[in-house]
């Protein structure tokens, strides 16, 4: 039997630069070019992969990784789907960070700092983040791919303590941009918001555990989406018997209310114009009015399950594999009012400080930023080292109400060693029924 034969190459150049304040000290101050290249082959019904900091003589690293291709073997043949190609392009900045020297930057830096140095505060760390990226692709298939981006963000966080009680607040933003963000975030604001928030949460009350009606702010829906489904809506997952949506393609799995999707063509923090396959980005339908319409994949995964891949990404010069980009939950009609009004009493839970997800076992634990009691429609009492818990498909069914006001955050995502900048977003979200308790 004759195997398909394949081999693609990434060469990537950049520069990462990278400043810490901790406490009003410069704790790291870094500028670093890179470049490097990787190479795969599918030979012999296996792949060979290969990274290298030279860029010479690519075509002999190729031959490398088809040999080692080759000496590992197989018989079974290895299907991947057609490729959509994507599209050279160069996204431009309104204002370039290369313009502003390291200095200017450290100053940047201090003033956002210095403003969530308010009075109960005992600790502030803020961080900014630049890389200037060029990806070259080329495959046997005779794709040529070039795309230039520069990606810009910055992180806030602050810490409150009074007798015994500690309490941190955060926040950060990225975005394929340039020192435009800074005007579009008002960075500024987001510092003291955030200091603010970690001192009123020293006074704020523990929750008592139980099972209620709740709203989720963006951020926390978001969060939502992007751990519970899209990760379970990943190809690789539900090829390895891992997530709790295998099988059920076609099925009803949510609410009429839920529909949500990934995008890697929107401008946000998981923008990419083609993945690191070649393919072009665009639009995925995961839900559609509650039923699971498609998986996100990469070429080998479309091979194997069916569907349109555009969905394979890397860290650097690592192996590409399935990966979010921007994953939303789709708006609904309803106003926040309506949305907390249709509550009554429950409880709104807003920010997320991270948790866990098992996509086999097809439940999560979600640690909230602070939450706030609800009595007849209007927020009350401020709560603190809050949770969120239960069985996804459980929530999916039991979206009641999706706000007009959808809203992304952007991030890292870990997955295969490797983290990718995603963006995830939702509308405010009403929940007939979850679990609320105290955050460990």
């Amino acid at each position: 039997m004759s195997l398909f034969e394949f081999y693609d190459t990434r060469v990537l150049r950049g520069s990462r630069t990278r400043i810490v304040l901790d406490n009003g000290k410069l704790e790291e101050i870094s500028e670093v070019p890179f470049q490097g290249a990787a190479i795969r082959a599918l030979s012999g019904g296996a792949w060979g992969f290969i990274t290298s900091d030279n860029l010479d003589n690519l075509s002999e690293k190729v031959e490398m990784a088809q040999r080692i291709a080759r000496k590992i073997g197989s018989k079974d043949e290895i299907s991947l789907a057609k490729v959509p190609a994507g599209q050279s392009i160069n996204i431009p900045v309104k204002k370039d960070p290369r313009d502003l020297s390291l200095e200017e930057k450290v100053e940047l830096l201090k003033e956002i700092e210095n403003a969530a140095r308010i009075a109960g505060i005992s600790s502030t760390q803020a961080v900014y983040s630049e890389v200037e990226l060029t990806t070259q692709y080329n495959s046997s298939e005779g794709l040529d791919l070039n795309s230039e981006m520069i990606r810009t963000g910055f992180m806030i966080s602050a810490v409150a303590a009074r007798d015994g009680i500690m309490q941190t607040s955060g926040e950060g933003r990225s975005a394929v941009a340039g020192l435009e963000l800074f005007d579009r975030e008002d960075p500024l604001k987001l510092a003291r918001e955030t200091a603010q928030t970690a001192v009123a949460l020293l006074d704020a009350q523990v929750p008592k555990g139980g099972t209620f009606p709740v709203v989720l702010d963006q951020e926390l829906a978001g969060v939502f989406v992007h751990e519970a489904v899209g990760h379970a809506c990943e190809a690789d997952i539900v090829l390895e018997g891992s997530s709790c949506l295998e099988g059920k393609m076609g099925q009803k799995i949510g609410s009429d209310l839920v529909t949500v999707l990934d995008d890697p063509s929107l401008m946000q923090n998981g923008y990419y114009p083609f993945d690191d396959e070649g393919s072009m980005s665009q639009e995925t339908v995961l839900i559609k009015d509650g039923v699971l319409n498609a998986y996100l994949h990469s070429r080998e995964t479309a091979g194997r399950l069916g569907g349109v891949p555009r969905n394979a990404r890397a860290q650097g010069t690592d192996r590409p594999v399935v990966r979010m980009s921007n994953t939303y939950m789709a708006n609904g009609d309803w106003k926040l009012e309506e949305i907390l009004s249709e509550l009554g009493d429950g409880v709104y839970l807003a920010g997320s400080r991270g948790g866990q997800v098992s996509t086999a076992e097809g439940v999560f634990q979600f640690n909230a930023k602070r939450g706030y009691l609800v009595k007849d429609g209007e927020l009350t009492a401020l709560l603190r080292d809050v949770s969120l818990s239960g069985k996804i498909l459980e929530i999916l069914k039991n979206v009641k109400a999706v706000g007009d006001d959808l809203k992304f955050n952007s991030g890292r995502c870990g997955k295969s060693g490797q983290l990718v900048p995603v963006s995830d977003g939702s509308p405010h979200l009403l929940i007939e029924k979850a679990t609320v308790g105290g955050a460990g």
